[in-house]
């Protein structure tokens, strides 16, 4: 992925969250320049991976399949200190996260507006296949069975529980997705499990100088 598409990409989601009045921390918006001049009171910002996440999974090709997240507040498992986690993310229509589940992670995932919020889960079976199994789920606090494979589609305000092993990927539909996620501690470079093994993190051309600094570019 390119640097330049990165910067556009982020450029997109400010956009899309200043018109669902969503706001960021004043951070969001800090320059690579800005962010020399810190020191170790911002920490916790680098430690827990907190900020700007674009990912295409290795697709390389963003727009069919990737996501744009931003977290907001995370712990870490080192320390055991906070024990949960928040992200807003971008979920761009017919744009799929492709299909994986966590080993530790619980997570609700809430359609904070825009259009539906599409989604495929099933049960990691014996080996972490897809089991056949049906699933109960709590949307909005109310135990639900989805039969594996089925789609389940969240109007705006609405949410569902992913509990660990159960594989998800989704999609938004008639228009981009506002998506909110309330979890537990999140790690990113250990606790995911994709069906088909995928990148987690893209490797960026430098074109262009960046223009808002990824969660795990920060200067040490």
């Amino acid at each position: 992925m390119k640097r330049s598409q990165v910067n556009q990409f982020i450029r997109e989601a400010l956009g899309f969250f200043e018109e669902h009045q969503f706001y960021l921390p004043l951070w969001a918006q800090w320059t690579p320049g800005e962010w020399a001049s810190k020191g170790k009171e911002c920490d916790e910002i680098r430690e827990n991976s907190l900020g700007w996440d674009i990912t295409d999974f290795g697709s390389g090709e963003f727009l069919k399949q990737g996501l744009t997240l931003f977290t907001i507040r995370n712990g870490n498992l080192k320390k055991g200190d906070k024990p949960y986690c928040e992200k807003i993310m971008f979920v761009r229509e017919n744009q799929i996260t492709p299909l994986h589940f966590h080993w530790l992670k619980m997570e609700d995932i809430i359609n904070r507006g825009g259009g539906n919020l599409c989604m495929r889960i099933w049960i990691a079976g014996e080996n972490e296949v897809l089991s056949d199994q049906v699933i109960p789920v709590q949307i909005d606090g109310v135990t639900t069975l989805i039969n594996p494979g089925e789609v389940l589609r969240l109007k705006p305000g609405q949410s569902i529980c992913y509990k660990p092993y159960i594989y998800h990927e989704f999609w938004a539909e008639n228009g981009h997705c506002l998506v909110g996620e309330v979890s537990t501690v999140n790690d990113d470079l250990k606790d995911n499990r994709f069906l088909n093994p995928l990148g987690r993190f893209p490797e960026i051309e430098e074109d262009v100088p960046a223009l808002h600094l990824l969660c795990n570019e920060y200067p040490s």
